[in-house]
């Protein structure tokens, strides 16, 4: 490699390449984290206040990975970085400080050392020197960073999309993806648990795996940091990386002095609190500045909103967690009044006075900043949130007015009476009124639930911070942080009840050929998020034409097998809690009572019945389920559940296909009949929606009946498991040449130890024997077999399903009979035989009993192969670890993937292109 550009082998070079990366110079604190990268040192807490940098983590991390990869020590040093933000935010400032960091890389030529250092990483030469994923919203998962796990990558994805993958247990995954996601995001991966203190149950559970890799001895553990502006505990083992040095820096100190004032504004009922909310809005309307409102209940928020837009009409836009994904997202691309908001937007920025009427949904991972803050109580760490939100940058001098109802020692909590004598210095009379409240309660109070009394206790140390000239109470970074940690710790939400974690549990969720309901496998969502009683369940809503088309079908189109196709994807998804979702189901099984609906349980199993039927259920029936709905029941209405509104047919409820990648093109499509497929796509499934049709009828050509249903998807963003179909004909002897050479260069980048290389490599060369059969070259529309062996057919050919071969299998037999294989040792043999087995997902730990024949081959044989099978899969569970063996499998797949891409010509998509910012998306 020709070196061009500067080093980075010394603190300046840090500097300079930091600055080239990001815009910015350094933090002390970033180039004490640099050192500690570079030391192969791993912070279990990173505490940096807000506005300070965090994402900056990225960049840090992959200048680490650059210096390690010139040094040759980049084998024990992750290679991801995974990025955990603690809800899915309507702006993914992760993803987009890595994306200006990727296009620096492209287009600065002070930084081509650092490009090419991080490029020869990767399988292919001419691969971007950084790939960037994000498991959220319509651009979800472009595949880049399980493409070339030798590539250095980023990942961004929330605690659910994350935790549920590292689980085994993807939600949005079909069965046979669950190992991969597992094992690439579980091993020589960085996880950076952002806003660490909303998580608790997530924070011990990715520390719990990485403890329980560490005694397995997996290959590269995870690595697992803490990154939190509002620790829960005392971080005094991290001071020394954020520390004086820091708060003395001018950007940093501007920051963290900067003006935000509190005023308090009681009322004397809890359903007052709106009232109140919209008399201090409506009093900025003629201010010509933006105006964040936080307030709890998605049902207040709406109404705050209703009213601002008879005050401003058009300078209002809502921000709640309950709208689908595919309308969150384009609020953040082109609507102007949240444009306002964000410091850099694609939309043009309404002007005049603007309002974001926000619930918790804003609070994190939103670059956004207002000019005053108007919000109802909520704990501690949700307070310190959204002041994070308001005069982010020091410019300004925020008021940020806070609306509460009184805390009365009827209740049970003791306000402390000196720091309440300054509520709000416009409203006395309030105040007064507060206090009296306090002193002789007009009637007993019910003690305050463990929710509520973290309000109060909220309250009191709000009201303790230093008063400033104007009576308001100092709400600067600065000044929070002076906070006792007692009087913290007191005022937090209670933490949820964490769940025990055992390897027992992990032994079952990492059985993820077994998709049937298991005792003893519970869903993972209890141990991402803890259990609660303040936090309803909640239930996911989407909308799909198959729900409807094949309802008469159900035998030959099974709904769980459509889905494995056809996995539903963030952006077609909109959450609610339970009750409520339940509720509006109410109203569209009234309009609509025969009407059928699919239910999606936690484990993947699928439930069709009449709406009727749904809603005759116990409510709590449907937590933590999806229900799919077809279109024709309405339902939505600007992105939300709305049981009220019918079906409207400008309204487009199923948008499986608006799951975009690179340039916006589409990664999958379903099309009828002749309809021809998009460039570069490959066909999984048809479905005959009129298998009864006459003959004559189909051909004739006045016929405007759909019949035929094609789905088609691009090779990279695929959930089946790719085995049958690719953009062009793949002779077998040549696919598998070009598996064994990409998986050679694969072991050769990730440093793999010598037997588990060449295990992935033997693996890679013998993996697809099991397709030279008639039956399997008959499904994929070989008509030329056996004179033409293919591994893949190309567009021209229509797989359709014959049986259910699974040519696995039939490679395992194979194998088993070559003088070559026989003479490996028999640990190597054991691990080559499974990584064979699993490629596609199986054997994790068996096959399905349909599964398990071979109509070329001896009874005698396939019984043979297929008792060892899970057998194989318990010895090298034990000796590589879950998430270990995982990521063994994982490698032969990539490889299979990469010579099913590559090997008779390249989609541009893929190739030089890819050195396009597109390909970030």
């Amino acid at each position: 490699m020709v070196e061009r550009g500067i080093t980075m082998s010394t603190s300046e070079d840090f500097e300079s390449n930091y600055k080239l990366l990001t815009g910015n110079s350094p933090f002390p604190w970033q180039r004490k984290l640099f050192t500690m990268f570079v030391d192969k040192r791993f912070p279990e807490t990173c505490p940096v206040p807000t506005g300070l940098g965090k994402t900056s983590i990225i960049a840090i991390w992959l200048l680490a990975v650059a210096h390690h990869t010139r040094n040759g020590t980049v084998t024990e040093f992750p290679r991801r970085l995974v990025y955990v933000v603690n809800r899915r935010t309507v702006v993914d400032q992760a993803t987009d400080e890595a994306r200006k960091m990727l296009e620096a890389l492209i287009t600065k030529p002070e930084l081509c050392a650092v490009a090419d250092v991080l490029s020869s990483l990767a399988t292919r030469a001419d691969a971007a020197p950084l790939a960037i994923s994000t498991l959220r919203g319509q651009f979800a998962d472009n595949a880049e960073w399980r493409d070339d796990p030798a590539r250095s990558a980023v990942i961004v994805g929330t605690v659910d999309m994350i935790g549920s993958r590292l689980l085994f247990s993807g939600y949005g995954c079909g069965f046979k993806s669950r190992p991969l996601h597992a094992g690439f995001l579980g091993q020589d991966t960085l996880l950076v648990h952002d806003e660490a203190h909303l998580e608790p149950a997530f924070q011990e559970l990715v520390s719990a795996i990485a403890s329980e890799q560490q005694r397995r001895r997996d290959f590269w553990q995870l690595r697992v940091m803490e990154l939190t502006a509002t620790s829960r505990s005392d971080i005094t083992d991290a001071n020394t990386l954020f520390t004086g040095e820091d708060r003395k820096h001018d950007v940093a100190r501007k920051r963290l002095e900067a003006k935000k004032g509190i005023s308090f504004h009681p009322v004397d009922d809890e359903k007052r609190v709106t009232e109140k909310v919209e008399q201090l809005t409506k009093g900025y309307k003629d201010s010509g500045q933006a105006i964040l409102v936080f307030l709890r209940g998605v049902k207040e928020v709406m109404k705050v909103a209703a009213f601002l837009r008879k005050v401003v009409p058009d300078g209002v836009e809502t921000l709640t967690g309950t709208l689908r994904g595919f309308e969150r997202d384009t609020l953040a691309r082109e609507n102007a009044v949240f444009a306002r908001f964000m410091p850099h937007s694609e939309a043009i920025p309404q002007q005049g006075t603007v309002y974001l009427v926000c619930t918790s949904a804003g609070e994190v991972g939103v670059n956004i900043s207002a000019d005053h803050l108007v919000c109802d109580l909520t704990p501690f760490e949700s307070m310190m949130q959204r002041f994070g939100r308001v005069n982010r940058f020091g410019d300004g001098n925020a008021h940020i007015d806070v609306v509460h109802r009184p805390f009365g020692k009827g209740s049970g909590f003791d306000e402390s009476a000196p720091a309440a004598l300054d509520d709000d210095p416009s409203a006395g009379a309030a105040s007064q009124d507060d206090l009296t409240a306090d002193a002789a309660p007009k009637k007993k109070e019910k003690p305050l639930s463990p929710f509520d009394r973290a309000c109060a206790q909220t309250l009191s140390v709000l009201k303790q911070l230093p008063l400033r000239e104007d009576r308001r109470r100092d709400a600067s970074p600065a000044a929070l942080s002076e906070i006792p940690l007692a009087d913290r710790q007191a005022a937090f939400t209670p933490p949820p009840v964490i769940l025990p974690i055992s390897d027992i549990l992990f032994d079952v969720w990492a059985l993820t050929s077994v998709r049937q309901k298991l005792p003893g496998r519970p869903p993972v969502a209890d141990w991402l998020h803890g259990v609660t009683e303040w936090e309803p369940p909640a239930t996911h809503v989407a909308w799909r034409d198959e729900v409807y088309l094949v309802s008469g079908m159900l035998e030959i189109c099974p709904p769980e097998d459509l889905l494995e196709d056809y996995p539903l994807k963030p952006h077609e998804l909109l959450r609610d809690q339970t009750t409520r979702v339940f509720s509006e189901l109410e109203k569209i099984a009234s309009r609509c009572p025969a009407k059928p609906v699919w239910l999606l349980n936690a484990d993947g199993k699928v439930d069709v019945l009449p709406l009727e039927k749904l809603v005759d259920r116990d409510k709590l029936r449907l937590a933590d389920c999806t229900v799919l709905l077809p279109p024709a029941v309405g339902g939505l209405d600007g992105g939300m559940l709305n049981g009220d509104a019918a079906y409207d047919p400008k309204v487009v409820y199923d948008i499986a296909d608006q799951w975009l990648g690179e340039n916006d093109r589409p990664r999958r499509c379903r099309l009828w009949d002749n309809e021809g497929p998009l460039s570069g796509m490959r066909l999984v499934r048809t479905i005959d929606v009129r298998p009864d049709a006459e003959e004559q009828e189909e051909e004739s050509a006045e016929s405007t009946i759909r019949r035929c249903w094609h789905w088609y998807v691009r090779p990279r963003s695929a959930d089946d498991d790719g085995s049958r179909t690719a953009r062009v004909n793949q002779e077998l002897t040549s696919h598998l040449r070009s598996a064994e050479d990409f998986a050679k260069k694969l072991v050769d980048r990730l440093g793999l130890g010598a037997l588990e290389a060449k295990a992935v490599v033997l693996a890679a060369r013998w993996h697809d024997l099991g397709k030279d059969r008639l039956i399997w070259q008959r499904s994929i529309g070989n008509r030329d077999y056996p004179g033409l062996v293919l591994a893949k057919s190309g567009s021209g050919m229509r797989p359709i399903d014959l049986s259910d071969y699974r040519h696995e299998l039939g490679s395992l037999i194979d194998i088993s009979n070559y003088p070559e294989f026989l003479e490996l040792s028999e640990e190597l043999q054991d691990l080559v035989l499974h990584l064979v087995a699993a490629h596609h997902g199986r054997a994790r730990p068996h096959f399905p009993e349909k599964e398990t024949f071979d109509y070329d081959r001896s009874e005698e044989a396939v019984a043979a192969i297929v008792s060892e099978v899970p057998r194989r899969y318990g010895r090298l569970q034990r000796k590589y670890g879950r998430w270990g063996l995982a990521y063994l499998e994982s490698l032969v797949r990539a490889a299979d993937a990469m010579a099913s891409q590559y090997v008779a010509g390249e989609d541009p998509a893929y190739g030089n292109a890819a050195l396009s910012l597109g390909g970030a998306q």
